[in-house]
C-alpha cells in the first residue's frame, strides 16, 4: 500500500509545482507560500479530526515535539525558497533541482540515522545527480 500512496504524492508534486507556477503570477511568493501553507494545515487537522488521530496528541513525547517541530521549520523553509525559485524560474528546471533532496536525503540517512548505503542506492543516487545536471543545463 505505501507504494500506491508514494505515487499519489508523486502526481500531487507534480501538480503542485504546475498550479502553484499558474497561481504564483503577480503574487509575492511569501504570499503564496502563506496561503498554499493555510490550505495544507485545514487540510490536514481535517484529516487528522476526521481519523480521530487527535486523540494521539498528549502522547506525543517532548523529542517527538521537538523533532517535528524542527521538520515543519525545515518544511516552511523549503516551501518559501521553492516558491521563490518557481516565481522567477523555470518549473522545468526547479523542480529537478528540488527532487535532488533524494540524494542529500540518502546521504543524511546514512550519516544521521545509520541507515545501510546500499550499492543500489549509491547508483541510484549518481543516476539522479547526472539526471538533475543534464535537466538543468
Amino acid at each position: 500500500m505505501w507504494a500506491v500512496y508514494a505515487v499519489l504524492s508523486a502526481v500531487f508534486a507534480s501538480l503542485t509545482s504546475i498550479l502553484a507556477k499558474i497561481g504564483i503570477e503577480n503574487v509575492n511568493s511569501n504570499l503564496a507560500t502563506a496561503l498554499r501553507t493555510v490550505v495544507v494545515l485545514a487540510l490536514a487537522w481535517g484529516i487528522v479530526f476526521a481519523t480521530g488521530a487527535q486523540s494521539g496528541l498528549p502522547l506525543l513525547s517532548r523529542r517527538s515535539w521537538i523533532f517535528l517541530g524542527l521538520s515543519g521549520l525545515a518544511t516552511g523553509l523549503s516551501w518559501i525558497c521553492y516558491y521563490k525559485a518557481i516565481q522567477i524560474g523555470e518549473v522545468a528546471k526547479v523542480v529537478p533541482i528540488d527532487k535532488f533532496s533524494i540524494v542529500l536525503t540518502l546521504i543524511l540517512a546514512f550519516a544521521i540515522l545509520r541507515e545501510p548505503l546500499t550499492l543500489k542506492a549509491v547508483l541510484g543516487g549518481l543516476l539522479i545527480t547526472a539526471g538533475t545536471f543534464v535537466m538543468i543545463l
